[in-house]
């Protein structure tokens, strides 16, 4: 078999154990979501370094809660100067700025993304959430979080923090196959159970409030907009109504 055959494979497995496992923390997150919602609240998303991807995969998109809204903070997101960024997700104090600078508060909530759960930024975006009493979810690998030494002064990661944590499954140190004559594992795992996981969070967010009588705001693809005026008439309604709110919209 080879490499790319066995990376499916062994990805498919991952997002297996995530489903099998993880329905019950995805329906309660899914009930905090949509109370937010229902009283106006933003979602907020952050990761530092990689973890920001998935944060930028739902925000201002098709098909998804157009009060969604990634925080991108370049000091820490991986998005430019990478390697500088490594450095400053573990200086401790910055989360703060990040949750006061964003305007977080109820009845908003916080989702966190950290594979180790471990990085200060992170740590303290978490804490900061809930001192300003918002409720905090969090996607992270509870058994590689496990395995690291805490480097928060707090002494908690992120998995200690959060009122609900959803465990992305991906196996420790993030990395799938071994190849021969090469000493490192290659293959990320953490991402693509995290993609999966966060859009049926955001699909069932949305199925929760609809059976409550709410209809939730959600974009229609950009490029719909060139086909039907009512599509461009609704997504740029929504735009209007949160940019005010978000600091990256």
């Amino acid at each position: 078999m080879r490499a790319w055959q066995r990376y499916f494979e062994t990805m498919n497995e991952v997002v297996q154990k995530a489903y099998d496992t993880q329905g019950d923390n995805i329906m309660r997150a899914a009930e905090v979501l949509a109370d937010a919602t229902e009283k106006d609240g933003i979602i907020h998303l952050f990761g530092s370094g990689h973890s920001s991807l998935v944060t930028e995969d739902c925000f201002w998109r098709s098909a998804t809660l157009a009060n969604v809204h990634a925080i991108f903070e370049s000091a820490v997101a991986g998005i430019n100067e990478i390697t500088k960024t490594s450095y400053l997700e573990k200086v401790e104090g910055i989360g703060q700025v990040i949750v006061s600078y964003n305007e977080v508060r109820p009845p908003d909530v916080m989702v966190c993304f950290s594979n180790s759960g471990n990085n200060a930024a992170t740590v303290d975006v978490a804490l900061a959430a809930k001192a300003a009493g918002v409720p905090v979810i969090a996607f992270t690998n509870v058994v590689y979080a496990d395995t690291l030494t805490t480097q928060h002064s707090s002494g908690k990661k992120l998995k200690d923090i959060a009122d609900i944590v959803i465990d992305n499954c991906s196996l420790i140190g993030d990395a799938a196959i071994e190849l021969e004559g090469l000493e490192v594992k290659v293959g990320a795992t953490s991402t693509i159970p995290v993609v999966y996981m966060l859009a049926g969070l955001l699909a069932q967010t949305c199925e929760l409030l609809l059976e409550r009588g709410v209809t939730p705001d959600v974009y229609y693809n950009g490029h719909l907009e060139y086909e039907r005026s009512d599509v461009r008439e609704h997504n740029q309604a929504l735009v209007e109504k949160y940019r005010r709110r978000m600091r990256n919209l």
